[in-house]
């Protein structure tokens, strides 16, 4: 993705950024009367719980079926964390739907990629507005960054519809890919959902201050765009060596360059950690999914031992489900609850030991087990320790406290087992993703079958998840440091 490079483009730019500003001031002045913070409230009150199905659809779509290259994802995202700012939904909840849907999303994207190749792009890409132009672009970019352009491209609207697919139609690895869209799509997520939540709490103040901010947004992209320029500059060696010549030379910029290659080591360090292999971006993929399951499972641990009760988002939730109650789906509900008991994931999980030590796949099997017996021991030692009652009138009988949900937890082991078997063991395995698709949606199916039937909040559950996800995220990044160690003892001997 080049910059232009004729002033007529820059020109170009110019004008569509003070088309923007002059019909924002004309809309302001036609609508004096609309009170934005009344108008927020009006739309959380309609859509409720609606959003999470919304923003979760659009999310995949984005990039699973190309819709990001006709409207953004992030009006969607933001307008979802403003629901959320509002108490009609919950933001933890908000923000995990639209980073499981975007990595869904980029997952589909991949490996219609990788079935339809560059050909049918050319042939069909019109139709969808991808141009042989745009898709160029695309594929220019990915050839210069490789998997960096999955999470940077995140970021950029064309870069991020398309560098699923560029990445499959390249024959790029899944397991390479996977890690990045986790990363992007999770930061993706956060950002933009927590942009609407906060935005929301006085949206006439964003407003009001509206003139600041695209001053702002200007510095930000004058900054990018430096930055940009400044990178390529400085990939020349005759560039770098002209620059710390000249920095010598003055005493001011001399300790700035003594202090730049002072932070070297360091800042090799963080590109390290962005690279796959070894401790680098497996290792950071899996304490940035410790962190977020941590906070998670902490956070609603600390609001529901202080009030019990069900929060916003838990009654939104239960009403929800309410209305959608029938016979036939409450006979799906007790199916699929009865495979999150302790005796349906420990049976999995012994077949699946049994089938990785037939593998010699030892560092997955012990991962698989000890994170098993981890969750199946320490979700009942948070539930002692919190203590929260459960709702009223279930429709099935149970025992014990709430938080965390037992059931949600114990199902996190399902998405586990496939991630294990169609990317760590068999990374080539035809149909792997299906796996993975499958092992997340009964994952999702099973804690929600515990909303449904009335013996389980919505925090419940989502704080069973968090567990689950931070239990087999620590043992994952400590499997990576025990091999990487290993390998280090083989290549020194």
């Amino acid at each position: 993705m080049e910059l232009p490079r004729k002033r007529k483009d820059w020109l170009k730019i110019v004008a569509v950024v003070v088309a923007i500003v002059v019909a924002y001031q004309l809309i302001k002045r036609a609508l004096p009367d609309v009170d934005a913070q009344d108008l927020l409230e009006d739309v959380s009150g309609s859509l409720g719980s609606w959003t999470y199905l919304i923003v979760g659809i659009l999310a995949f779509l984005e990039t699973g079926a190309f819709v990001g290259l006709v409207a953004p994802g992030e009006t969607v995202v933001v307008l979802a964390g403003a629901v959320a700012g509002q108490g009609a939904t919950s933001v933890v909840l908000t923000i995990g739907i639209v980073w499981l849907c975007a990595f869904l999303g980029d997952t589909c994207s991949f490996f219609l990629g990788e079935r339809l190749g560059r050909d049918w792009v050319m042939r069909h890409g019109p139709r969808l507005r991808i141009t042989p132009e745009r898709f160029k672009q695309v594929e220019d970019y990915f050839a210069s960054h490789g998997g960096k352009t999955i999470l940077i491209g995140r970021f950029i609207g064309l870069v991020r519809a398309l560098a699923p697919f560029v990445a499959g139609s390249s024959r790029m690895p899944y397991r390479q890919l996977a890690p990045y869209s986790v990363l992007g799509t999770g930061m993706w997520a956060t950002l933009f959902t927590l942009l609407g939540y906060f935005a929301s709490k006085n949206i006439d103040a964003v407003l009001a201050n509206s003139e600041h901010a695209l001053l702002a947004f200007a510095a930000i992209v004058a900054a990018i765009v430096g930055g940009i320029v400044a990178y390529r500059w400085l990939k020349v060696e005759a560039n770098r060596k002209r620059l710390a010549s000249g920095m010598e030379e003055r005493p001011v910029l001399r300790n700035l360059l003594a202090l730049g290659r002072r932070l070297r080591p360091q800042a090799r360090f963080l590109l390290a950690r962005l690279t796959p292999g070894g401790l680098g971006l497996e290792f950071t993929t899996a304490l940035a999914a410790l962190a977020v399951g941590s906070y998670v499972a902490i956070g609603y641990a600390l609001v529901v031992d202080g009030s019990p009760g069900p929060t916003t988002g838990d009654t939104t939730a239960a009403d929800f489900v309410s209305n959608l109650r029938a016979d036939w789906l409450t006979s799906i509900a007790k199916v699929l609850t009865a495979l999150g008991s302790w005796e349906a994931v420990t049976f999995a999980t012994a077949v699946t030991a049994v089938w990785l030590a037939a593998r010699r796949a030892w560092a997955e099997l012990v991962v698989l087990v000890l994170g098993t017996i981890a969750i199946l021991w320490g979700t009942d030692l948070i539930k002692e320790a919190v203590a929260r009652p459960r709702p009223p009138d279930g429709l099935v009988d149970t025992e014990g406290f709430s938080y965390p949900s037992g059931h949600a937890s114990h199902a996190v082991i399902y998405t586990w087992i496939a991630i294990t078997i169609a990317i760590k063991v068999r990374p080539g395995m035809s149909r792997g993703t299906a796996l993975v698709v499958a092992g997340v949606l009964l994952t999702a199916a099973i804690g929600l079958s515990r909303v449904y039937l009335g013996v389980h909040w919505m925090s419940d559950v989502s704080g069973g998840w968090a567990l689950g996800a931070a239990i087999f995220a620590l043992l994952s990044a400590v499997a990576v440091i025990v091999v990487h160690l290993r390998q280090n003892g083989r290549n020194v001997r």
